[in-house]
């Protein structure tokens, strides 16, 4: 049975790294471009733009990872009558939210962007029309929320990573109509991304409806399950709230005490950040609809299982490949880049470090949430979280360099990731001692034989030499190590049994 399961998480693994591979090359080009083609200060305007509707995006992160975990635990059980009331249910909220969503973007929001940011005078007409397209965006992808969790939870991850792909290309051929005509490019990027989100969503619609009987969407009322979704959703509103503003927030911080120009160069720490990132959500988004499950039938092993390995290897694809960028950050962005912004180097380098240490995390909070036993868990990480705002406030008072927000933010996530573990041995029984054995120690070991020696070959080269020795000295040494490190016998047993089956595949073809 389980062997059935780790086959079907492998073959959405593959899919997901398939969708992810043509996602960050288009997405890096297009980030490089649409820099070019808007300037440094649109760009930024529009990344400041973005951050003030994130800002908003906590109602819908919370009742997004509701729908998954609850949609999930029915299919665990196997109740479909359950599942038709709770994706109806949902779909409910999501509708309330982007009414929510608008009203506040049309108040409190933009009463902040034309009062509170530095945005220059000369572009504050085309920065109000872009946060109104941008509003508009944002209620569209709330409303595809419950269509993509039902593809999650029945982990169809063919459809997840083809129409992701059709979304890049999509947004590719945005940049390329980007650069046509003497129109306001900052206006009409935000009116063509508007227009993909509003087929994207249609594209979700028609496939689910046509495949999943319980996504055909119907008005009802059941009191009992509004009041475990919205209970449920409440203590991860918190979280989303104390996550976003840990994000954005600082990401305001930085427009109020230095302008648009850094936060163009956070921008592009965060396109970096976010292409790396995709190996490690593509990774957890294969695991975390069996790790709900897992709980909903009482498997225990089998669970334990999945958070030590999804946490090991989580780390282990994300280091693999932003080891080479940490060694070369500075020659890859200005390859990659005609402008690069100041301190990019800086906060690129330190934002991949946090998602390092994010990346262990992700299997501990799905495992949390899928007890649905939250509210003390969101309570102490929130206000963990939260900590970053006036931290990182009183050090920029004080005068130090925009990077020190990045700083903050990796020491809270330290906490962060302590207190997780601790949660995870009260409420899943889960041995601290063998999460330190069987996570910690691999990655500490692996970190300690690539790290020294791939920075003292980096002294010894220089320009396109030191770039691709590095890299190859790196990556060799990060999969010698992961392989015969940070594997168990079992492990590397199944790695060779996959390469076999592969190698097979491929002679008969």
């Amino acid at each position: 049975m389980h062997s059935s399961k780790t086959k079907q998480i492998a073959k959405n693994t593959s899919l997901l790294y398939f969708r992810m591979l043509i996602t960050m090359i288009v997405t890096l080009y297009t980030s490089r471009i649409v820099l070019n083609t808007l300037g440094i200060e649109d760009f930024g305007i529009y990344n400041i733009i973005g951050g003030v509707i994130i800002l908003f995006t906590f109602l819908n992160v919370a009742m997004s990872n509701t729908t998954q975990r609850f949609l999930s635990f029915d299919l665990g059980k196997n109740d479909m009558e359950q599942l038709k009331k709770t994706f109806s249910m949902s779909m409910t909220a999501h509708i309330s939210i982007a009414v929510i969503v608008f009203l506040l973007s049309e108040t409190v929001g933009l009463w902040f962007i034309n009062t509170q940011l530095n945005i220059p005078h000369e572009r504050m007409n085309a920065a109000n029309w872009v946060y109104q397209f941008s509003i508009l965006t944002f209620v569209f992808q709330i409303i595809r929320v419950p269509y993509n969790a039902s593809i999650i939870a029945y982990e169809r991850m063919s459809f997840y990573a083809y129409i992701s792909i059709i979304e890049v290309i999509l947004k590719l051929a945005v940049v390329f109509l980007l650069q046509q005509g003497g129109f306001d490019k900052l206006i009409f990027y935000s009116i063509l991304l508007f227009i993909v989100s509003i087929l994207i969503l249609y594209a979700y619609k028609i496939y689910c409806n046509k495949k999943f009987i319980i996504s055909r969407y119907y008005f009802f009322w059941d009191g009992s399950l509004y009041k475990n979704i919205m209970s449920f959703s409440g203590w991860s509103l918190m979280g989303s709230v104390a996550s976003i503003s840990a994000g954005q927030g600082i990401n305001i911080l930085i427009n109020i005490f230095f302008g648009v120009a850094v936060n163009a160069a956070m921008g592009i720490a965060n396109q970096v950040n976010g292409a790396l990132n995709s190996f490690v959500v593509n990774f957890q988004t294969a695991f975390k609809p069996q790790i709900v499950k897992s709980y909903a039938e009482g498997d225990k092993k089998y669970l334990t299982q999945l958070i030590l390995q999804t946490s090991k290897f989580s780390f282990f694809l994300l280091f693999i490949v932003s080891i080479p960028i940490l060694l070369n950050t500075d020659f890859a962005l200005k390859l990659w880049l005609k402008q690069v912004p100041e301190f990019s180097v800086e906060f690129c380098q330190l934002i991949i470090i946090y998602s390092l240490m994010e990346s262990i995390s992700g299997p501990l909070w799905m495992s949390v949430q899928a007890t649905g036993n939250i509210r003390n868990y969101q309570i102490i990480i929130s206000l963990l979280f939260i900590l970053n705002l006036p931290v990182s406030y009183v050090f920029l008072k004080l005068g130090y360099n925009p990077p020190v927000v990045m700083f903050v933010k990796i020491i809270i996530d330290a906490i962060v990731l302590t207190t997780r573990i601790l949660f995870l041995k009260s409420l899943l029984k889960v041995s601290v001692k063998q999460f330190l054995h069987d996570v910690f120690l691999k990655i500490i070991l692996v970190v300690l034989i690539v790290i020294p020696i791939s920075f003292y070959v980096k002294t010894k080269f220089d320009g396109w030499h030191q770039v691709i020795i590095t890299t190859s000295i790196s990556i060799l040494l990060t999969a010698f190590g992961i392989y015969w490190i940070g594997m168990k016998k079992n492990e590397r047993t199944f790695i060779k049994s996959a390469i076999r089956k592969f190698v097979a595949i491929a002679k008969i073809r």
